[in-house]
């Protein structure tokens, strides 16, 4: 088990305000002043550390945000953008042009998939998906055209758990970059430290924590990420997906709370899976001994954290699995919606939401069940109770035979 601790590196992080403020002062600008022509035209060719040019290059605010999310990772560099989606696309571009292809995982979110399988195409940029959880495959996949294995730590929404360092061992083997979305398991994870190149988070989900903006960032090398903001060449420039400043601030008060916000995330979702086995219903989550990749995550995983906070349930058919949903959030257990990492608890049917991009065929290959219910739970206090009302759902709707 690995002894990063992430939180001790984002409590160790102060940014002082411009009044000595305990939180940095929100620049609201999008352009800057210069003292001499020649500082600008300086600034034109490289980065001049404190100094800033026109806020789609970099703000003050962001780049603290930037900064913490590094150090959140344990990478060199990171860069915030406006969605998790753009950390992605941004990042993906950066490295594959015109006849290069991809090995992704097949279990991933919904919106990567229709970009890697329905856009890129259009790029002349070929993917394959596979079981990334079996090497061998991963490794007969790759071609002297690929240039990047693409994973999530822990899959959406089947939790299937990646093999960091042996995919990493893959990529390095063949000079290709490894990518891992760890948008389930900030601070739980650290894949940076596991080998990984590249680490993406939608900060949309657990890192804010509030479902109130969307958000996304990259952290790698300082070298990858100076090639993103490059003013001439980098997709992260060039594409323009700049997050609002005081969106990032207030993104950055929450990113101090991480570590609290996914232990109880993580303790109450191990009570629910526990009891939800004890009822006899299919569960994913890999707090589980009987999950697949129970052994592995606990190898790779930070101490102290938990499992996360997402889990899955399986109840057999989409009609069971609509009326359990709105049964409970009649009962409120918390709300029928996309999206995860909120303080209340939010659940959805994967197959007719965030992975309906995925098409039946590949759905039923993978394993997601029409049936399948995706819950991210909240930080109750009272999880008993939350328990208690969800087993009322599932009696009412004919799943526990009474």
């Amino acid at each position: 088990m690995h002894h990063f601790d992430p939180s001790t590196e984002i409590q160790d992080y102060l940014v002082f305000g411009e009044y000595g403020d305990v939180n940095p002062s929100i620049t609201d600008s999008s352009t800057y002043t210069f003292l001499s022509p020649e500082k600008m035209k300086e600034l034109f060719d490289h980065e001049v550390e404190g100094c800033f040019l026109y806020s789609r290059h970099w703000n003050p605010t962001n780049k603290y945000l930037a900064d913490a999310l590094a150090r959140l990772e344990d990478s060199e560099a990171a860069l915030v953008t406006s969605s998790g989606m753009s950390a992605i696309v941004c990042s993906i571009l950066q490295i594959c042009s015109t006849g290069d292809e991809i090995i992704s995982g097949r279990t991933i979110y919904g919106g990567t998939y229709a970009f890697l399988k329905n856009l890129l195409p259009r790029f002349g940029i070929n993917v394959k998906f596979v079981n990334t959880t079996d090497l061998e495959i991963v490794k007969k996949a790759i071609s002297d055209k690929t240039k990047i294995i693409y994973c999530e730590s822990v899959s959406n929404p089947l939790l299937e758990i990646a093999d960091i360092p042996k995919l990493s061992e893959i990529a390095n083997a063949h000079r290709i970059k490894l990518i891992v979305d760890n948008t389930f398991s900030p601070i739980i994870i650290s894949p940076i430290q596991l080998g990984a190149h590249i680490v993406i988070h939608s900060l949309t989900k657990f890192i804010n924590g509030t479902s109130d903006c969307v958000a996304g960032c990259v952290c790698s090398s300082s070298d990858f990420i100076h090639q993103m903001m490059d003013i001439n060449t980098g997709t992260a420039m060039l594409l323009g997906p700049v997050l609002d400043s005081h969106r990032a601030a207030s993104i950055l008060k929450n990113l101090h709370s991480l570590h609290i916000r996914i232990e109880k995330h993580s303790k109450n979702a191990l009570y629910l899976a526990e009891n939800f086995e004890k009822l006899g219903i299919k569960v994913y989550y890999p707090g589980l001994t009987s999950h697949s990749g129970h052994k592995l995550m606990k190898k790779l995983m930070n101490e102290g954290f938990g499992f996360g906070g997402m889990l899955a349930i399986d109840t057999g058919n989409a009609e069971k699995a609509d009326a359990l949903m709105k049964c409970m959030q009649d009962e409120k257990v918390g709300y029928l919606a996309v999206s995860l990492g909120y303080f209340k608890t939010l659940f959805s049917s994967p197959g007719h939401s965030t992975s309906s991009e995925i098409p039946k065929e590949e759905q039923a290959k993978m394993g997601l069940s029409e049936g399948l219910v995706r819950i991210s739970i909240g930080l109750d206090n009272n999880i008993h109770k939350t328990f208690e009302r969800i087993k009322k759902c599932l009696g009412n709707v004919g799943f526990l035979g009474h």
